[in-house]
């Protein structure tokens, strides 16, 4: 049966998820939204009978799987009855040349012996059009190619071409290197380009991960969620991705399965955050390339100020959804979905997020190209649709598709918007600016009191005049609209851990949606609650909970979207950037200082 205990590798380009026997079941080639050539995770993988690419080790009783530390580099030792043993490892290029990144759509597999004589069988079954269509292959001395349409793609390898092209097992006497990527020879030698390649590699994220600043407790699991959310990264654009997969679905059987290789710009903004938080910034930096592109663009289409959540990673507009009818989907569970409908939401808090990822930019003077007075005219635009929008019913962060409201998440960030204006205005030496946005600030801050307070619920309720709870009521106090002493967030806390809490797990909300009552606990939510537990001085429960969604990481410390509190079992797409930001967040807040412990 499959699982979400896979291996993330990457190299801001493109990613592939690599499960515990060293099969690679998910790569879209040549970027993150593209033809999952490499699709068996969400074709019943089970059964599946292609679109993976194996190393096996005959008669194998075991296997375990960790990363390099402080690195994106995979490593999955397996032994077999005999004690024989091998280690497969796993990394996409990623380093500095020539003044530049390196990061070609190229996946190093090697594989070497480590102790005795195994017998290795390799199995390259790409598929094309979502599973649809097999390639033609032809080879050569030392390459196989894959020819499809679309794209043409080619093994180099220094293994016996004609085993790898009939999957025939053989000795493992010499180490093998297996470079898949673009139809290109490679300049120099398999092998030595493999290597050499790995060295670099290795490299490039050791000096990555000696720049953050770490909080003294939880090292190795802030570690790993930094070195994820950067995989995430589509370098090329500054786009982030929500994550790699598509149509894992979000509880068993519900037909919440969703597309989630795009860009978010809500989920971005947090991404940013968290990265900002460890003294990452570079991140941010290309994100507001991509985020300027967006706003600009905007403009050009003339969309009167709107601003749809969610967009492609080279800045489509367009996500057309549509059912893969070609692959069976995740343990048979479909549909398959590529594209995503949000594209046509209207979502309000998206206006704060634009706003709040910007915000720290003006401030921060260690960035090569600092804002100002033209950046600042280009987000007001932004924050008048915020202001105009604030109290207009919408989809609301969860993205109902049949349910709009006036969401208090959205006017809480759309109040985000304006305020963060004010400051950024102030900062800027623009005074009348600043005391205009401030005014609006407070508009918004007013409405939100008197519509969203639910006096009978003796809390906010997740929309104006509503009697529902929702979770991201929690981020009133962390993007510092409400002050955690403020009777009325206290009562909201005590009320949603009442009726969303399930054990150390929370959900989004316990009301029916488009799809039915919810199954699963969503991570980040439960990540908000140990936030806002925090800052109500509730710090050893927070500790307590906190811990327990370390525990439920997979193998190799990462988290999808969503999990079943009755099974701890992982759901939804993933990596999910949302649950690994959670990870950093929560970290910071609650480790113990550098001062009193080192």
């Amino acid at each position: 049966m499959s699982t979400l205990n896979h291996g993330v590798i990457g190299n801001c380009t493109y990613g592939a998820l690599v499960d515990e026997n060293a099969r690679i079941v998910w790569c879209c080639l040549p970027r993150f939204d593209a033809d999952p050539v490499f699709c068996s995770l969400i074709d019943d993988d089970a059964n599946a009978q292609a679109g993976f690419f194996a190393i096996e080790l005959l008669g194998a009783v075991g296997a375990v799987q960790s990363y390099r530390p402080n690195t994106a580099i995979l490593e999955t030792h397996m032994v077999d009855g005999a004690g024989n043993r091998i280690v497969v490892t796993d990394f996409a290029p990623r380093f500095q040349t020539r003044g530049r990144t390196f990061r070609p759509t190229t996946l190093v597999r090697r594989v070497r012996a480590i102790r005795g004589t195994p017998r290795v069988r390799i199995r390259v079954r790409p598929r094309f059009n979502y599973g649809a269509r097999a390639p033609d292959v032809t080879h050569g001395s030392n390459h196989i190619r894959y020819v499809h349409t679309s794209q043409v793609l080619r093994l180099n390898t220094n293994a016996p071409i004609t085993y790898v092209l009939d999957e025939t097992p053989f000795l493992l006497e010499e180490p093998v290197s297996l470079l898949f990527g673009p139809d290109e020879t490679l300049a120099g030698g398999v092998e030595e380009t493999a290597r050499e390649f790995e060295e670099k590699t290795d490299t490039y994220w050791r000096r990555w991960t000696r720049r953050l600043a770490l909080p003294f407790e939880w090292q190795e699991a802030v570690t790993r969620a930094a070195i994820t959310l950067k995989l995430c990264a589509f370098e090329e654009t500054g786009a982030i991705i929500a994550a790699m997969t598509t149509s894992i679905p979000e509880a068993a059987d519900t037909g919440r399965n969703w597309d989630y290789r795009y860009c978010w710009l809500r989920d971005s903004f947090f991404v940013v955050r968290a990265l900002n938080s460890l003294a990452e910034v570079e991140t941010m930096e290309d994100y507001l390339r991509y985020l300027n592109n967006i706003i600009s663009g905007n403009e050009a289409e003339n969309s009167g100020g709107h601003l749809q959540p969610v967009f492609g990673i080279g800045l489509e507009r367009r996500l057309t959804e549509r059912t893969v009818t070609s692959l069976a989907g995740y343990r048979g569970m479909g549909p398959v979905r590529a594209g995503n409908q949000a594209f046509e939401h209207i979502q309000h808090d998206v206006y704060g997020n634009a706003v709040l990822a910007a915000s720290q930019a003006f401030f921060d003077t260690r960035l090569l190209a600092r804002p100002g007075r033209v950046e600042l005219e280009r987000l007001e635009r932004v924050g008048e649709r915020a202001f105009a929008m604030h109290d207009q019913p919408d989809a609301g962060m969860w993205e109902l598709r049949t349910m709009a409201r006036v969401h208090s998440s959205s006017s809480l960030m759309c109040w985000a918007a304006c305020d963060r204006l004010a400051k950024i205005a102030a900062h800027l030496g623009e005074s009348e600016r600043s005391a205009q946005w401030r005014q609006r600030a407070d508009t918004v801050r007013g409405a939100i009191l008197d519509r969203a307070w639910n006096p009978d619920l003796g809390a906010f309720a997740e929309s104006f005049e509503g009697d529902g709870l929702d979770a991201s009521l929690l981020l009133m106090a962390e993007v510092g609209f409400i002050d955690s002493c403020d009777e009325r967030f206290q009562s909201t806390v005590a009320r949603i851990e009442r009726e969303l809490r399930r054990g150390n797990h929370l959900f989004r909300y316990a009301n029916a949606d488009d799809f039915g009552v919810p199954h699963n606990a969503f991570n980040i939510c439960t990540f908000w609650y140990i936030d806002a537990l925090t800052r109500l001085g509730r710090r050893e429960e927070a500790r307590e909970i906190f811990d327990a969604m370390l525990d439920a990481r997979n193998p190799l410390g990462l988290l999808s979207e969503d999990l079943d509190p009755s099974t701890g079992e992982l759901w939804g797409n993933y990596p999910q950037t949302y649950s690994l930001v959670g990870i950093i967040n929560a970290a910071t807040r609650l480790s113990e200082s550098w001062e009193d412990n080192a």
